[in-house]
């Protein structure tokens, strides 16, 4: 055998995490498991086994043509929710490493945070939320794509890593590879909508609150570095994933200006409606017609109004667009 490789099974790997890794990391081989119990791989760990099959489901590869915030929009360097992803990985991924984290793990929850969501970004979640109990969230029909609809048989930590990932679900992730996912998610998204918004003439730079500049700097990789740097040094303080307080109070402003000025603008209601009536008509559509959602996106326990939603929320925007003029026309 040539001296040249190494030969990396999935016991090294795991060794090295026994090592190397911060006390307060997820090590796979105390991972609590998956809901149907499976022999362990030869060379990869369990959570890089979620991470590799992520990549490879169907539901990851529609989010290239799936709205982050402007629907349909002219111009090739608008976010997606597939480009979003990928920021967010990045951004997990480097606040992994540096605290001494499980990366694969925060990888995997990263990755396929989002393949949940609807068309038309969160406005499908408004769309949605009259026909079921409660609210529809995007994170919770995420782990339904995973463990139901193109079942991968996920690691309990990978499926609650993605289920809240959002701020406003309640309990918070139980690992702290899931929390550092929560922030990644909102540095991501702020940093790169407010370029998005620019880039679309809704807003301009100095539009934006003044703390802002003044805690964050110049919009781009400087906003990145120093909400990352933020989140690192205030949870090696702090012992949990946190951000230090000027930085998460100009976050913060930041949103809210967002949601003011952008995401929720009265110049958008038109758009905003458009989405909606899509959404709904399709979904009543096809409850009405359950024959017509294909059997790769229903699974045999659904009731037509669950599957209804599965499949109208799977869909890209364009596809949605698509059916509905089909069926409107």
């Amino acid at each position: 055998m040539s001296p040249r490789f190494a030969d990396r099974r999935r016991a090294d790997a795991e060794r090295w995490e026994a090592e190397n890794l911060a006390p307060a990391a997820a090590r796979s081989i105390e991972s609590r498991g998956r809901l149907v119990p499976e022999p362990p791989d030869a060379r990869r760990t369990a959570f890089e086994r979620d991470r590799d099959r992520i990549l490879h489901t169907k539901a990851f590869r529609r989010l290239k043509h799936k709205t982050q915030v402007f629907i349909d929009p002219d111009g090739d360097h608008f976010v997606t929710r597939l480009t979003h992803t990928l920021q967010v990985t990045q951004i997990g991924r480097s606040i992994a490493r540096y605290l001494g984290l499980n990366e694969a793990l925060t990888e995997a929850i990263c990755l396929g945070h989002d393949v949940g969501h609807s068309p038309f970004g969160h406005i499908g979640e408004d769309a949605l939320s009259p026909y079921v109990a409660g609210e529809w969230h995007h994170a919770a029909q995420s782990v339904r794509v995973f463990e139901v609809l193109e079942p991968i048989n996920p690691t309990r930590e990978v499926s609650d890593g993605i289920r809240a990932h959002s701020w406003k679900i309640d309990p918070p992730p139980f690992t702290e590879e899931g929390s550092v996912c929560r922030y990644a998610d909102r540095i991501a998204y702020l940093t790169h909508d407010v370029d998005d918004a620019v880039r679309a003439g809704v807003i301009g730079y100095p539009d934006l609150p003044a703390a802002a500049h003044r805690v964050f700097g110049t919009p781009g990789a400087a906003w990145i570095n120093t909400m990352i740097e933020s989140v690192v040094e205030e949870s090696r303080r702090m012992g949990t994933i946190t951000m230090a307080a000027d930085e998460l109070e100009a976050m913060h402003e930041v949103r809210d200006f967002m949601f003011e000025r952008v995401y929720v603008r009265p110049e958008a209601a038109d758009q905003r409606d458009h989405a909606i009536t899509v959404i709904r008509g399709l979904v009543d559509h096809y409850i009405a017609h359950p024959e017509a959602v294909p059997d790769t996106y229903r699974h045999p326990e659904s009731d037509p109004i669950t599957a209804a939603i599965d499949y109208v929320s799977g869909m890209t925007d364009r596809f949605a667009l698509r059916e509905w003029e089909a069926r409107s026309g």
